[in-house]
C-alpha cells in the first residue's frame, strides 16, 4: 500500500537532484564537459572568412548582431549629450601632480533628465593625454579621500558597514575604494583617469523604471523588450557617451582612450569596446561569465545562475539559454574577437574561480585567429601562463595570486600593456 508514496518520494528526490545538479557550481577541471565552440571565421551562410576585409564586412557585423540579440540587448535609439558643465576644478590635485575636474553630462528624453557625473584627473601641464576610462561601484567620492569630490546622489546599494542606509551615500564611504584606483601610478606614468559611478546611468537593480531606460521608452513601455538593452548594454551606452564628451575635451587624446572595467563592469568594458571602435584599447579584469570566460565550459558562474541572481544584466532573450549554453549561437571568444585588431587585455586572479580564469584565457586564445587576419599576435598557446607571468601580445593576459579585486600589480600590467601598444 505504501509503494506509490515511496515511488513518489523517490521521483521527487530525483527531480530535486536533477534540478539542483543543473545549478551546482563546478570548480573541478575534470568535470568540464567536452564542448564545441561556434565557428569564428565561418559566416552564417557558410562562407569562410580568410582576410580582414571579409571579417569587417561580413563576419564582424554578424557576430555583433548575435550578441545584441541573444546576450546584451540592442540599444533602441539615439540619446546624445544635451549639455555638459564643469562643476569643480583643481589645478593642484594630488600634491600638484594633476589637474582634477568634475563634470556633469546631461541627457533628456520623454520629459525626463539624467545626470552623469565624471571625475577626471590629468597630469598637470600635459596636453593630448591618453586616458583610462572606467566605471566605479560606489560613487566618485569612493575612489579618493579628497573632500572636494562630490558624493553621488544616485541610488547606492545599502551597506551598514559603509554607512549606507536608505540607498544614499554618506561620508563614511569616502575613499573606501581607493585601493582599486592607483591614481598616482596612473598619473606618474603619463596617463589620465576618468571615472564615473555606474549607478548614475542605471542603478544595479531589477527596476527598469529608473536610470537611462525610460528616456528611450515608447509610449506605455515600462521595461525593455526581450531583445533590448539590459544593464550591461546601458552601462556600455554610458561609456560611449563619455567618449563623445572626450571629443570636446582638448586635454584628452581621443585616439588613445583605454576602456577598463572590473567584474560586471569588466563585462561592460568588453561590450563597450565591441560596440564602439573609437576605444583604442580594452581591459577586462576578472569579468568571468558574460565577460571574458567561455560559457560552454560550465565552470564557476554560469549564465543560468547569473540570470537568476541578476536578471537585469543581460537581455531577456538570454534566459532561453539558462543551463543550455551549447544552444547559444555565440561564445565569449567571439566577443574578444570583436576588438580585433585593437589591443585587448584580460586579467584574472588565481582564487577567483567563480570567474573561471582558464575560461577567460581560452577566450583570448580562441579569438587569436581573428587577430591573425590583421597580422597581429594573440594568445597562440593553449596553455595558460604561470602566475605573475603576463603575456603582452595584441591580446594580453595575466593571472596573479589573490582574489576578486583590482590591485596595484594589475595597474602595473595595464600601464605596461598600454605603453607597448599605444605609445
Amino acid at each position: 500500500m505504501r509503494q506509490p508514496v515511496i515511488y513518489l518520494t523517490l521521483f521527487c528526490t530525483f527531480l530535486t537532484f536533477a534540478v539542483s545538479g543543473q545549478e551546482e557550481t563546478n570548480y573541478d577541471e575534470d568535470k568540464v564537459p567536452e564542448y564545441t565552440l561556434p565557428e569564428l571565421l565561418v559566416s552564417k551562410n557558410g562562407r569562410e572568412i580568410t582576410n580582414s576585409r571579409r571579417w569587417n564586412r561580413i563576419r564582424r557585423p554578424e557576430i555583433l548582431s548575435m550578441f545584441e540579440e541573444y546576450m546584451y540587448g540592442k540599444i533602441p535609439g539615439e540619446l546624445n549629450i544635451e549639455s555638459f558643465r564643469i562643476i569643480e576644478r583643481d589645478e593642484n590635485a594630488l600634491g600638484g601632480k594633476a589637474v582634477r575636474k568634475q563634470v556633469i553630462l546631461e541627457f533628456y528624453g520623454n520629459g525626463r533628465n539624467l545626470e552623469v557625473h565624471l571625475l577626471k584627473y590629468l597630469p598637470r601641464g600635459a596636453t593630448n593625454v591618453p586616458v583610462f576610462l572606467g566605471y566605479n561601484f560606489g560613487g566618485n567620492h569612493t575612489v579618493s579621500n579628497d573632500p572636494e569630490i562630490a558624493p553621488t546622489r544616485s541610488w547606492v546599494r545599502n551597506s551598514p558597514q559603509r554607512g549606507i542606509e536608505d540607498n544614499r551615500a554618506t561620508e563614511q564611504s569616502r575613499g573606501d575604494a581607493q585601493g582599486r584606483w592607483d591614481i598616482e601610478q596612473i598619473i606618474d606614468s603619463g596617463y589620465g583617469l576618468v571615472t564615473l559611478y555606474y549607478g548614475d546611468v542605471f542603478p544595479d537593480k531589477d527596476d527598469f523604471t529608473v536610470g537611462v531606460h525610460p528616456l528611450l521608452y515608447s509610449e506605455g513601455q515600462e521595461k525593455p523588450l526581450p531583445g533590448e538593452w539590459g544593464a550591461i548594454s546601458a552601462w556600455a551606452w554610458g561609456l560611449k557617451r563619455v567618449m563623445d564628451y572626450f571629443e570636446e575635451d582638448p586635454g584628452i587624446d581621443q585616439e588613445k582612450v583605454i576602456v577598463m572595467g572590473h567584474s560586471r563592469l569588466g563585462k561592460t568594458a568588453l561590450w563597450a569596446g565591441a560596440l564602439d571602435e573609437r576605444f583604442a584599447m580594452v581591459i577586462s579584469n576578472n569579468s568571468g561569465c558574460g565577460g571574458a570566460a567561455l560559457s560552454r565550459r560550465r565552470f564557476g558562474e554560469r549564465l543560468g545562475r547569473m540570470n537568476e541572481n541578476f536578471p537585469h544584466w543581460l537581455c531577456e532573450n538570454n534566459s532561453r539559454f539558462d543551463w543550455d549554453e551549447d544552444s547559444l549561437p555565440v561564445d565569449q571568444h567571439m566577443l574578444i574577437a570583436l576588438m580585433a585588431p585593437r589591443p585587448v587585455y584580460i586579467a584574472s586572479a588565481e582564487e577567483d574561480r567563480w570567474a573561471d580564469p582558464k575560461g577567460e584565457y581560452l577566450s583570448g586564445h580562441y579569438a587569436t585567429e581573428a587577430y591573425r587576419l590583421f597580422g597581429k599576435d594573440g594568445l597562440p598557446s593553449g596553455e595558460m601562463p604561470a602566475l605573475n607571468n603576463p603575456v603582452m601580445n595584441t591580446i594580453g593576459f595575466h593571472i596573479r595570486p589573490g582574489a576578486h579585486s583590482v590591485l596595484p600589480y594589475d595597474w602595473e600590467q595595464f600601464i605596461r600593456f598600454a605603453n607597448l601598444h599605444l605609445k
